[in-house]
């Protein structure tokens, strides 16, 4: 028997996971800085990432208690590394799958002004819709207008949003493994009703 079928306790825990990293921007950032860069240790997250020492062993014990980082305690510099994670949601047959380059976009938020706008206005749920047409726009197959027009943005404010995330797609279509299942706003069918 596999590990993801048949384990609801580990099913819920993964799940409780991830809805954490999905609140905490800080957490996210810190999950996916560790995915991106394979093996870390904290000079490296306080180096990278400009945080305190002290939150940076406070929050890789915190991804190590949710299961999203191990810790390699064998040697004297103890090392983190990701588990990489997938969580696919299935809502009266709207699914979505959730995978860590939706973590990074919200974990960028605080730093991104577009993005915390995004946020603040219309909800993680429209970041992730956003995420959609963040493919094919970063691939060229879709232009801002149509991606405004479909997520319901102001084409000013579409351009700034897809630009924003045309990079963390970028950023993470090498390094998320579960990229592929993301998603693409162009295979998609269009609704009439929204």
């Amino acid at each position: 028997m596999s590990k993801t079928a048949g384990d609801p306790e580990r099913a819920v825990n993964g799940m409780l996971s991830v809805a954490q990293l999905l609140e905490e921007p800080r957490l996210a950032r810190l999950y996916t800085f560790v995915l991106r860069e394979g093996e870390v240790t904290i000079d490296n997250i306080v180096a990278e990432l400009e945080i305190p020492r002290t939150t940076a062993y406070s929050d890789a014990g915190t991804l190590v208690e949710l299961g999203v980082l191990t810790r390699d305690e064998e040697q004297k510099t103890h090392t983190y590394s990701a588990v990489p994670i997938t969580l696919t949601a299935n809502l009266d047959g709207d699914e979505y799958t959730i995978t860590p380059t939706l973590i990074e976009a919200f974990g960028r938020s605080p730093r991104d002004q577009d993005l915390d706008l995004l946020i603040e206005r219309h909800g993680l749920g429209k970041l992730a819709a956003a995420l959609t047409y963040a493919r094919p726009y970063a691939e060229g197959e879709m232009s801002e207008r149509v991606a405004a027009r479909e997520l319901d943005f102001q084409q000013a404010f579409a351009i700034a949003v897809l630009q924003a995330l045309r990079d963390v797609v970028l950023d993470m279509e090498t390094v998320d493994p579960y990229f592929g299942e993301i998603r693409n706003a162009r295979e998609q069918p269009s609704t009439a009703e929204d």
